[in-house]
């Protein structure tokens, strides 16, 4: 049922809220630290507890992927509730910092864009974009199978096992 996907998430929000206002509390800082991000580790921690235990109906992982997906925009939404203009007022090291973040970031992504460049077309990268949309039945074992040293050979192919 989809509701009980809702509910896995009103349930690990209301924990990282109380978790992260805790967090808040012990650093001394009078807002919530991190409650979000601490709910969306929880709601992924459920499900993939729950796929283990085979108890993730269809509806439930429906539920959960949906609210998963809405993660950024939640993010948004609290990040619009805080006082930005008096964090800006602060100096121009908030613009410094804000500035270094996003040049590191950037770099970054051209960084590992650069160094995981595979064939798009590759076995490798169409079994991954199976994973990522759940279609994936069977694990590709990436360790290469041993080569023979017998003329005439087929060329081995990462070896499937079933899941």
């Amino acid at each position: 049922m989809i509701v009980l996907g809702v509910a896995l998430l009103a349930a690990c929000t209301l924990i990282g809220v109380y978790l992260g206002d805790v967090l808040g509390v012990v650093l001394g800082v009078k807002a919530n630290v991190g409650g979000v991000g601490i709910a969306m580790i929880l709601l992924i921690a459920a499900r993939l507890w729950l796929q283990s235990r085979g108890r993730l109906s269809k509806g439930v992982k429906f539920g959960v992927e949906f609210w998963a997906g809405m993660y950024i925009p939640i993010v948004v939404a609290m990040a619009a509730q805080q006082n930005v203009v008096a964090a800006a007022s602060g100096g121009p090291i908030v613009i410094i910092a804000a500035t270094g973040s996003l040049v590191l970031c950037f770099g970054a992504v051209a960084l590992l864009s650069r160094l995981g460049r595979r064939d798009p077309g590759s076995a490798e990268v169409e079994h991954g974009g199976g994973v990522i949309s759940g279609d994936a039945d069977e694990i590709i074992d990436a360790r290469p199978a041993p080569a023979h040293s017998a003329v005439g050979s087929v060329p081995q192919t990462p070896a499937v096992r079933r899941v």
